[in-house]
């Protein structure tokens, strides 16, 4: 599993920087945002360090697919799915990314506009 030592995520993701854990497994850790923009904020992080969606690869595939059933999972966990939620996956600054390690933001428990932004 590749990680990048200065990365938050994989700093949080090895247990190095403490952050409030919803889920965690060998493929994914899932936790709070500190940040969050609807009353349910998780971030669902890849274990494995992949900057960016332009540096993913066929062989990383299966490692965002899971990504996306653990967030679904969590989803369900918390009793978002009767209602909705929102998964978002920004990809470079004008995006919105700012932690350059690929996740997925699992919004909820609130109405969401479309377009979003």
């Amino acid at each position: 599993m590749a990680t990048n030592e200065r990365c938050l995520f994989c700093r949080i993701a090895c247990g190095e920087i403490t952050a409030k854990i919803v889920f965690e497994d060998d493929i994914v850790v899932a936790f709070n945002d500190i940040n969050p923009q609807a009353p349910t904020h998780v971030l669902v992080v890849p274990r494995t360090h992949i900057s960016t969606l332009d540096d993913l690869d066929e062989e990383e595939a299966n490692v965002v697919g899971m990504t996306i059933v653990r967030a679904s999972q969590i989803a369900r966990n918390l009793q978002l799915n009767s209602e909705g939620y929102r998964l978002v996956v920004n990809h470079g600054e004008a995006a919105g990314q700012t932690v350059f390690h690929i996740h997925v933001h699992l919004l909820g428990g609130r109405n969401f506009g479309w377009p979003p932004g």
